[in-house]
């Protein structure tokens, strides 16, 4: 599943009349530079969902090469990321997901995160399996960190310390029936799921291994453009 539901608030002017996962780095819409290396994994089969702007995201998609797309609509409420997934928790079958965020990316953008995501997701010891960037390699995160991480790969929040060395990178895979039976209304995962997990020590990380860009503001936008010159991209 490809969230492309966002407002893009930070992202405005620009969003006012263009989706944020539509907005161009480099030469190349946002959302395609996650969603080529998604196809390139394997991936046949991908639920987009919409809201601001959905007619060009639509449009947008529609075009896509390699896999099937649907697009779970909705344009009638802001549902957060949660919301999102039990609303399309019809579409997405039974089988382990990849969820994506549209504001980030890596800086190869080869697919090989997705596929070693797939080869150590454990349903048996996890419920989700998150991507983690290393906050020191990292372009456009201003945070402070979101996880600290064991021996085993299981997280814990930053808490109380003033800083933890792995951010979320916007990528995860995880097994959709827990959304499945979830009212349909707004809400954030990192709230109301990720806290119980890390208590049942069901929510694991996998490092990126791989310089990181988060594209979540028109400065953070430059800055990407700016990475990706240098480095011949």
């Amino acid at each position: 599943m490809v969230l492309a539901a966002g407002l893009g608030t930070r992202m405005r002017p620009l969003t006012d009349t263009c989706p944020k996962p539509l907005i161009e780095v480099s030469g190349k819409r946002l959302m395609d530079r996650m969603i080529e290396p998604l196809i390139a994994a394997g991936v046949k089969r991908i639920v987009v969902n919409v809201h601001w702007l959905a007619d060009q995201v639509e449009n947008h998609v529609s075009g896509i090469e390699g896999a099937d797309v649907i697009v779970s609509d909705e344009r009638g409420e802001v549902l957060e990321t949660g919301g999102a997934l039990a609303k399309a928790a019809p579409l997405l079958g039974e089988d382990p997901i990849f969820v994506v965020n549209t504001d980030a990316f890596w800086g190869r953008g080869d697919p090989a995160p997705f596929v070693q995501l797939a080869e150590v997701f454990d349903p048996d010891r996890m419920d989700e399996l998150l991507l983690l960037a290393d906050t020191q390699r990292s372009l456009g995160y201003g945070g402070a960190g979101d996880f600290i991480r064991s021996e085993t790969g299981s997280l814990s929040r930053r808490g109380d310390n003033p800083s933890a060395p792995w951010a979320y990178a916007g990528v995860r895979i995880l097994k959709p029936q827990a959304f499945a039976g979830l009212e349909v209304e707004r809400f954030s995962v990192a709230w109301r799921i990720w806290g119980p997990l890390v208590e049942a020590g069901r929510l694991h990380g996998l490092p990126l291994d791989d310089f990181w860009l988060h594209v979540g503001d028109p400065d953070a936008l430059k800055d990407a453009e700016m990475w990706l010159r240098c480095h011949g991209q």
